[in-house]
């Protein structure tokens, strides 16, 4: 993926619409990232009015998102969702037919909807929006439960920052885990989405905003497959466990256990996608001490089995692919 073509309409919202710019548009060639050819396109080149009071001058019209690998669809306003402009929807059609992605930040699913596209497959928007959704598009399998949906190469969101993980998913699949890592640390990405959808990005690393604790955390980090008891890190940190304990919630949002279990988790995730490392081995190296128990702590956090995880997100190379 080299291009990205950023479609926007009168009404936009500007967040939705700056998260795309965020996610492809922002030069990361200081951290080794390649570029995307990443420009904003409109049906009506001019002043583009957002649907908050202020206007983009937009000089582009769409003639570049038909040779884009990305058109991204940004949010419309409630009124155009059943007069989706015909330009758009060819653009998404010709976009589709070529094999190019195709993304939508919330409300944007609805002129992904309107082109006829998402018909006969899975889709979302924002929750408040997907009864609407189900309605206007009953042959949509419209699921109001998740953050993103890809079917095929066509990725939906929900509303607002769940862009941000849609995003992510697709930069995953085309960069790779660890580039897709410093981008979402560099936009300071929680490492955890509350909700209960197990999404697969690769989480960020937390930077810790107490600088008593950072020495802590780091060395927590680089040593997972220890037994890392409240008392052995409060006494790192020096101080009594229960005063570690506070401070640690304070800082994190959450208890020591709970953070760490999430970072062996994620320490797993990555080791299965870039290592051929059996499950006996990772577990140990996470601190989950066996396969058994990795299994039980990847399926209730992630919703599925490691082995699952691995054929679906590995990003190693074989032998054969690399001669290839």
């Amino acid at each position: 993926m080299k291009t990205v073509a950023c479609v926007v309409q009168p009404g936009f919202a500007p967040f939705e619409f700056g998260l795309a710019c965020e996610a492809f548009g922002l030069d990361r060639s200081d951290d080794g990232i390649p570029n995307f050819d990443f420009r904003i396109v409109t049906p009506d080149p001019g002043a583009v009015p957002s649907n908050i009071g202020f206007s983009i001058n937009v000089d582009a019209d769409l003639a570049f998102a038909d040779e884009a690998d990305l058109v991204v669809v940004t949010p419309i306003p409630r009124t155009s969702w059943d007069s989706v402009d015909e330009r758009v929807c060819e653009v998404i059609r010709r976009a589709v037919d070529r094999g190019a992605w195709v993304l939508t930040v919330c409300s944007g699913s609805f002129a992904v909807a309107a082109a006829g596209v998402l018909d006969g497959r899975r889709a979302t928007t924002h929750w408040r929006y997907a009864d609407t959704m189900a309605r206007m598009y009953p042959q949509i399998d419209v699921d109001p439960d998740v953050l993103y949906v890809q079917d095929g190469r066509i990725i939906t969101s929900a509303g607002t920052a769940a862009g941000i993980d849609a995003c992510l998913h697709l930069l995953r699949l085309e960069l790779g885990a660890e580039m897709t890592n410093q981008i979402a640390r560099r936009m300071v990405v929680p490492p955890q989405r509350d909700g209960g959808q197990a999404q697969f990005i690769a989480a960020p690393l937390p930077v810790s905003t107490s600088l008593s604790l950072s020495p802590v955390t780091d060395w927590m980090l680089e040593n997972l497959d220890l037994d890392l008891s409240v008392d052995l890190l409060a006494a790192r940190a020096h101080m009594s466990p229960r005063t570690f304990a506070r401070r640690f919630k304070a800082d994190h949002g959450t208890t020591p256990a709970a953070w760490l279990g999430r970072q062996r988790i994620i320490h797993a995730q990555r080791m299965l996608e870039q290592t051929d490392l059996g499950l006996d081995a990772i577990a140990h190296a996470s601190g989950f001490g066996s396969a058994a128990v990795l299994r039980q702590n990847f399926a209730r956090t992630l919703g599925l089995t490691p082995t699952a995880y691995r054929a679906r997100f590995t990003c190693t190379v074989t032998a054969e692919e690399s001669a290839a």
